[in-house]
């Protein structure tokens, strides 16, 4: 495991997720972090390595406002029972993985299928990296931040109608690549159950499950 612990790997997920997506410096709190994120379905979010009923009934009881989004590494079963009225589950059930970096995948990747392009870039520590077809269609893609010697990777997506061609596991392989290039020696992330098994076969563990709750209406809800 390349952290000591599953909070100094909170921390270090809290911090690149929050340079990823350009959010707000966290803020440590007596329960963990809060981060402003501002953005109208997700306007801050509270994360706690080590929820209890106690700090979660506070929080929940405390944010009436919408958008309001909260991280916990228990299992959905055990957080819903804790969530003060208004709150809800949001996004499913997810997992906290890690990994050192250089990842050593279970599979090495093979070259670019035929018909994609892949291109990459660095501005303010994240990384990007965007497969597209030969004729410009979008395919897949994924971001990376480097913070210190660790690094958090992020949005990782293909396309439904170019799945299972291998690009998922390019881009993990050319992110995780230009952190270590960059000093990082290790790699968390957040993964949905669908994403996990992506994730397992380039190289990376479960560390935690990973649950969210919502304030209000999903943002994808209309």
């Amino acid at each position: 495991m390349p952290f000591t612990d599953t909070a100094e790997a909170v921390r270090a997920w809290v911090h690149g997720w929050s340079a990823s997506r350009g959010a707000a410096e966290p803020a440590l709190t007596a329960w963990g972090f809060t981060v402003d994120v501002g953005l109208p379905g997700h306007v801050m979010r509270h994360v706690l390595p080590a929820a209890d009923e106690a700090a979660v009934h506070d929080i929940t009881e405390r944010a009436t406002a919408p958008g309001v989004w909260l991280k916990a590494f228990v299992p959905p079963e055990t957080l819903e029972p804790w969530l003060a009225p208004g709150w809800h589950l949001a996004g499913g059930p997810g997992h906290l993985m890690c990994a050192p970096l250089p990842v050593a995948p279970t599979r090495a990747p093979g070259p670019i299928p035929a018909g994609y392009r892949l291109n990459t870039w660095t501005r303010d520590g994240v990384t990007r990296a965007l497969v597209r077809t030969a004729d410009g269609v979008f395919a897949a893609r994924g971001q990376i931040a480097v913070t210190g010697h660790t690094a958090v990777v992020d949005q990782v997506e293909t396309a439904p109608a170019h799945q299972r061609r291998g690009l998922g596991h390019l881009v993990m392989h050319s992110l995780t690549a230009a952190a270590a290039e960059q000093g990082a020696t290790a790699g968390v992330l957040g993964a949905t159950p669908e994403g996990r098994a992506l994730y397992e076969r380039t190289g990376w563990r479960v560390l935690a499950p990973l649950t969210s709750a919502l304030r209000g209406p999903d943002p994808t809800d209309t």
